[in-house]
């Protein structure tokens, strides 16, 4: 099992494969492997999408994928 942290100025529901996997700043549990992680179809967020491999995390040391309000 692996972790990850989803950042974004406000609270959004994290899509991780097309699924939903929980909310932003929160610590989300993953599988191993890649995975790609977007903030749902109201896309006033950059990037659109991250596409990423997650390893090697633990709960106290969860991957931080970044997400930006567009214009900001």
């Amino acid at each position: 099992m692996e972790y990850v942290i989803v950042t974004y100025p406000t609270s959004r529901i994290v899509n991780i494969d097309g699924e939903n996997g929980g909310k932003t700043n929160q610590v989300l549990r993953v599988d191993a492997g890649k995975h790609q992680f977007d903030l749902g179809s109201m896309a006033n967020y950059t990037p659109t999408f991250r596409k990423i491999n997650v390893k090697d995390t633990t709960v106290l040391s969860p991957l931080e994928i970044i997400f930006n309000k567009k214009g900001a």
